[in-house]
């Protein structure tokens, strides 16, 4: 893999981590265990996310976010139990993939790593905000089911094709941002006090 490729690939992981941290550990170990991504050997320390137990707890971590994201406002609260821990596991990620050998590549991946989880997660939760203020049950397991998806595709297509995958995850990246600020407008338009009528 080329260097392009691993960042590529790198930031990809990293975005996909903001939704689905575990599934996202959970398919990574995995994809180590099998040779499907391959550590450099300055990092070989980071194979632990490949050992038993870490697949393991990823794969019920997974399963349990899998279910607490289909229920109006349990996601909301598990969001904001993980907006630190997504990051820091996007974070973490990057640093898995990418050929750090130099300290400045190291701290590039962390912040590039903990910057697209952050961005995701925030962009994840503001759409949230947004589907939870409708009131019909069905919108949010069908948002979550079409996050599952997305993650498991785009995965994919990331150990396949990192480039078109990268591309994708820059997409989403601009999509998460636009929500963000669209989820602030709508909080405020709610939040604010009803100004009463003169004359």
């Amino acid at each position: 893999m080329t260097a392009v490729e691993l960042i590529a690939l790198a930031s990809s992981i990293s975005l996909l981590a903001g939704w689905r941290l575990y599934l996202v550990t959970f398919a990574t170990g995995l994809a180590m265990k099998l040779g499907w991504v391959a550590l450099p050997d300055q990092l070989k320390m980071l194979d632990v996310l490949a050992n038993n137990w870490v697949i393991g707890i990823a794969a019920t971590g997974a399963i349990a976010e899998f279910f607490a994201d289909k229920i109006a406002w349990v996601d909301s609260a598990w969001d904001t139990i993980h907006s630190v821990i997504r990051p820091v596991g996007g974070a973490l990620l990057s640093l898995a993939i990418v050929d750090s050998g130099d300290p400045a590549w190291q701290i590039g991946s962390f912040l590039l790593g903990g910057g697209a989880a952050f961005v995701a997660h925030a962009g994840k939760a503001g759409a949230r905000t947004l589907v939870n203020a409708s009131p019909e049950p069905f919108s949010n397991m069908v948002v979550s089911t079409g996050e599952d998806v997305a993650t498991a595709g785009l995965f994919a297509l990331a150990i396949a094709n990192p480039i078109a995958a990268a591309l994708i995850a820059l997409i989403l990246v601009i999509l998460s941002v636009w929500l963000v600020l669209s989820a602030r407008r709508l909080l405020r338009r709610i939040l604010e006090p009803k100004r009463p009528r003169t004359g």
